[in-house]
């Protein structure tokens, strides 16, 4: 179980913070993500979303969607629908704009919904996603569950979390950027104070590698596998169920 940091000092659930936090950066969120991850994080989606190829999947579940960057890059598995779920409004609010500029609203749907309380049928949907969003969970185990729970059976939920490098001297210079550079340049572009340097905070916390698909496993996903990306900065979870 993995420490629960909460992005702002205040009297309200990590689930709401978190809600309030992305609300208040959506604005500016695909570009710092863009900016900041020096546009890696494009090619981990690309890789991860390859990982879902031979599932074939009809439909495609993108939990913590944001602004939908990984439920676009579903489309490449050639689906029939994919479905963004998110509790920010305003994130989702931008990715339906981005869903109409880039004429696929018909096939990507944006969704409120609670990670921890999906709001759909058990086993709808042949393949899952998350990209950055499983370490803002309240609850890990039960946001993992709730995802197993909708996933068909022959099903894959593919995840990218951030990681921590072991090794010199990336460990050191991934540091420094992280707890440094990081939250200074989010605070002046996005205007909240909290939200990037909540984002190291949560990562320290968060039970990365073998102790994450311990996580996995122990809520019913079986051939879980972890696989590290760009010196170990982040990583692909697999799962099957």
């Amino acid at each position: 179980m993995s420490k629960n940091v909460t992005p702002y000092d205040k009297e309200a659930t990590k689930k709401e913070q978190v809600a309030e936090m992305f609300d208040n950066i959506a604005g500016n969120y695909d570009f710092l993500n863009h900016f900041l991850s020096l546009g890696i994080d494009i090619l981990w989606r690309k890789k991860a979303i390859k990982l879902l190829k031979p599932v074939k999947p009809k439909t495609v579940l993108d939990v913590a969607t944001g602004t939908g960057d990984f439920a676009v890059q579903a489309l490449d598995l050639k689906p029939e629908k994919v479905t963004g779920v998110d509790i920010s409004n305003k994130m989702l609010d931008v990715g339906r704009v981005k869903m109409k500029k880039k004429n696929v609203e018909d096939i990507v749907e944006m969704k409120y919904g609670d990670s921890e309380n999906l709001p759909f049928e058990d086993e709808s949907y042949d393949a899952i996603t998350v990209a950055f969003g499983v370490r803002n969970f309240e609850n890990l185990e039960k946001g993992l569950a709730e995802m197993h729970r909708v996933l068909t059976k022959k099903g894959k939920t593919v995840i990218i979390e951030f990681s921590k490098p072991q090794h010199f001297p990336i460990k050191q210079l991934y540091n420094f950027y992280f707890k440094s550079i990081l939250p200074n340049l989010g605070k002046w572009v996005s205007k909240d104070q909290r939200a990037y340097t909540y984002l190291p905070e949560s990562v320290e916390a968060f039970p990365y590698g073998q102790k994450f698909l311990d996580v996995m496993e122990s809520v019913g996903y079986t051939n879980t596998k972890c696989i590290p990306l760009t010196f170990g900065i982040a990583s692909i979870y697999t799962g099957e169920k």
